[in-house]
Formats: structure tokens, sequence, C-alpha cells
């Protein structure tokens, strides 16, 4: 088959008979939902990240491993690219389909097989909710640590598929640090199982491999996780300040004070007068600034690491600090931060996510740095921060029915990401790559790191099919950005893919 370049996707896109391809899965898979008709596919063309749209050749809806085991064996021999999604909450254009692809839909996979509350894990399929996973182990004073905002609706499978985080990864770690095992399915349609429930398994780290590959490696089918016993006591700490460059030096004078505390989030002056018009969550809405920090652990231990914060607070510059009197008004503090993003977006008909992790000690700079981006462009940002580990989410504001305001946005995007990396950090800390971030890609890694990339993908799909145009950029599109030296007309690593 003819293989096709793709200017948007940079993908390996087959040249394929949708009629003949529909055929052939129909009769190998009589029994599982194939979505192929123009109305049935609309659904599915964007994930959390609207700005990218793209109707997929056809939607697949397997409710059993043989299903997806026989699917991925059609499309290898096929030469037709595949994609997963998951809930669709993902936010880098990660389940962004393919005009000429299928799209694999994991959300009937949505049990929870088997919660160990001895050894502390649960063992559970890709469609499953974050949520879920807490709710189910709670009778047993258990819980899973990563929550992302989406909590309520974004899938496990997901959150492993882009490392996600959530407002307590400062303590308790990302989706990494708290997968034990996965089962996958490769684009060949082989099983594996990656990890333990062990310490430590034999042989390279493969599962930690897999966790953030966003859809590239394998598709996963089930997944192991670590439960964590509910805290003792948990306390929130909202501090007031006058001057957004004070508190983010806060954030990393309370880390420097010895304490770790198991969220520790910021919000400019936009973001908490959305919050709070949003949720009534009893945000200072006059404050240029908040943070909210919690201490959780044994109440004894709380209590003195409350009375350390607030002396830090203090110093640091907090016009007030208020502690949640109650487990209520500790969930009400929380509500605010965790629906910061859909509160902003009823102050703009459209808004641009980002997502950079930087050091705690630039988030002063950087933050000035984002102001001076919204000033040039004239688009306001609300700054969302997982502050404790420098996780940035600045929201552009900005009116797509206006011609070039999305372009502009797109633009303010990539410098902010570009000044992350300038100041040590990274272009994402838990939303991925995806086809958002993959110029940015270009700015962070070099051509040596690149190769390296390609050769983890080609050991694990050779044949490039399983969501081709994502997360690793080729040489040529490093080359057009600007970001790759091209040396009398050639570019490095000839033994690269240039489409």
């Amino acid at each position: 088959m003819n293989i096709l370049y793709d200017e948007q996707l940079d993908g390996a896109l087959t040249r394929v008979d949708k009629a003949a391809v529909l055929d052939d899965l129909q009769q190998a898979l009589p029994d599982m939902t194939l979505l192929h008709r123009e109305e049935d596919l609309h659904p599915f063309e964007c994930d959390g990240l609207s700005a990218y749209r793209v109707l997929p050749m056809l939607v697949a809806m397997p409710h059993t491993l043989d299903q997806v085991e026989t699917l991925m064996r059609r499309c290898h021999a096929l030469g037709v690219p595949v994609v997963t999604r998951g809930a669709g909450t993902g936010l880098s254009g990660g389940a962004l389909p393919l005009e000429q692809g299928v799209l694999l839909v994991m959300s009937r996979f949505a049990s929870i097989l088997d919660i160990d509350p001895d050894a502390r894990t649960a063992r559970v399929q890709p469609g499953v909710r974050n949520l879920a996973i807490s709710e189910a182990a709670a009778p047993h004073g258990l819980y899973y640590a990563p929550d992302p905002s989406s909590q309520i609706a974004c899938s496990i499978g997901g959150n492993v598929a882009e490392n996600a985080g959530g407002v307590h990864c400062l303590k308790y770690g990302l989706t990494v640090h708290n997968v034990l095992r996965i089962e996958v399915i490769t684009i060949e349609g082989e099983r594996m199982t990656l990890g333990s429930e062990a310490f430590d398994a034999p042989g390279f780290d493969l599962l930690a491999l897999f966790t953030g590959s966003e859809g590239m490696l394998g598709v996963i089918t089930e997944i192991t996780v670590k439960l964590l016993p509910k805290p003792e006591s948990a306390k929130v700490l909202m501090a007031s300040f006058d001057d957004v460059e004070k508190a983010g030096k806060a954030v990393g004078d309370i880390i420097a004070a010895g304490i770790v505390p198991g969220g520790l989030e910021m919000m400019d002056k936009l973001a908490i007068k959305a919050a709070e018009d949003f949720v009534k969550a009893g945000y200072p809405t006059e404050a240029e600034a908040i943070l909210l920090c919690e201490l959780d652990g044994v109440e004894a231990d709380v209590d003195d690491d409350c009375a350390t914060v607030r002396g830090v607070l203090e110093a640091a510059g907090a016009t007030d600090i208020a502690q949640a009197r109650d487990d209520a008004e500790r969930a009400k503090f929380w509500a605010g931060r965790k629906n910061a993003f859909p509160a902003v977006g009823r102050m703009s008909p459209d808004y641009y996510c980002m997502d950079g992790t930087i050091p705690r000690r630039e988030l002063p700079r950087v933050l000035m740095g984002i102001a001076r981006l919204s000033e040039e462009s004239g688009l306001p940002v609300a700054n969302v921060f997982h502050a404790g580990d420098g996780n940035m989410h600045p929201l552009i504001l900005f009116d797509a029915n206006k011609p070039g305001e999305l372009e502009l946005a797109e633009d303010v995007g990539g410098k902010i990401l570009e000044l992350c990396v300038e100041a040590g950090g990274s272009i994402t800390g838990e939303h991925g790559v995806g086809r958002e971030k993959i110029n940015q890609m270009c700015s962070q890694f070099q051509p040596d790191e690149l190769s390296v990339f390609h050769a983890v993908k080609s050991a694990f799909d050779a044949s490039r099919l399983l969501n081709p145009g994502k997360n690793i950029p080729t040489l040529q599109r490093c080359a057009e950005f600007g970001a790759m030296h091209v040396h009398k007309g050639e570019l490095p690593h000839p033994d690269l893919p240039r489409f």
C-alpha cells in the first residue's frame, strides 16, 4: 500500500479502501460494534482539546480481549493505523483520530476485577473511571491517590497512557508511581504482562516505559494499581497574596522548610474569580493569587505542620490565611480548584489549556513571562498550577469566531512552553504531547535524543501504525519548525523517518 505524508499529523498514513477494511473487519469480528456512518462518527472526532477535529474512518468498540487481539492483527495485516481512545478527556489531542484509520474505543472495559485490601491493590479494566477506584476501595479504608481534575470522568487506561497527575501528586506521585502491573496487546495482537505486584520485576522497566507512551506502543487492557490508607487527618490552609510573585516564592519556601504537603496548588486572580463565581468556594476575589496547601497524616503531625506552614506563609507576605474548619469546607476549597477549567470556560467563548513544568524556584520569573506574553498578544491568561511540583496550566482565553485568534492563542501557548524549557523545565507535566505540543518537542530534544525515541517506537511498532503523528516529531518537522540544524541541505540521522 502507498504511504502518504500528512502535513497536519506527520503520520505514516495508509491509503486504504474504507469499504474493503469495513468488510474485512465485519467478517473477522461479526459480534463487535463497528461504527462507519458519518453521523455515528462525529462524537469521536476530538478529545478534550477540541481545537483539532478529525472524523475517523471507523470506530471499533470491542467488549472482549479476543476482539481487541483480532482487531489489532487484522489492522496490522491491512496496514491500517489504530488510535486508542479512553474516555476522551485528554487535553493534548492524543486521541485525535485519523481519516484513514480505526479509532479503538476501550470504554466498554469498565469492570473493577478485584480489590485486595490486604495487599492494598486494585485490579481494573482500562475503562474504569479514576474516581470509581477510590469509591470501590473506600469500604476498606483505602483510596487511589492520583486525582486528575477530571477524575469523575477520565478512565484509568487513559491515565496510564498519559501518566496523569492531580492535585495530590506532589506527595503521592504521578500515575507511574502508583501502577504495579499492566496487561497490553501489541499491534501484532501479542499479549504481554509488564510489571509485577512484587516490589520489583526482572528485566528492563517496561512498565514505566509504557506509562506515558500515549498509545504509541500498545493497547492497555488491564491495570493493577496501588491503594493507600486514608490519612487519619487532612487539613487545608488557603493563603491570599496581593502579588503573584510572592505566592510563587512561597511555594519554594514551604518545600525548603522541610514540609511535603499532600497538595500545594496556586491560582491567580482571573482563575480565582472564575472559580468563585462558578463554585462559591469561599475564595477571596480581591486577592492577586491564592495558595491551597493540604497537610495530611497523623493528627499531631498535621497540627505541627499547619503551624510551620502558617509561619512560612506569613513570612512570605500572605495577606490572609484561612484554615478549612471541617471536611465540608475542605472539600469546598478543593472543589473550586478542581473546577477551575470549566469555570474559566464560562468567562470566554474558548480557552486554550497549556501544560508545562518548571523548577519551583523559577515560578516567579515564568509568571512574569506569561504576563508579558498575555499583554503583547492581548489575550487574557488565567493561571492554575500544581505549584508544588512546578506543573503549570495557563489557560489562554480567546474567541475562535474572530479570525486569527485561534492561531494567536496557539502561538502564545507555544511560546509559554518554550519559556518552560528555557527555565529548565518540560513542555508537559501530565497532559502529554499528543498532537498539540509536537513542535515544541523539537525545542526540548536534540536529534540524538529523538533518535532514541524513534528506536523505541520501532521496537514495539515497526510498521508505525499505533497513533502515528503524535508525541515524537519527525526530523523534517523539526527542521521546518526551525529547531534543528540542517547541514548542507541534509538532515541529521539519515536512518530516521522523514515523513
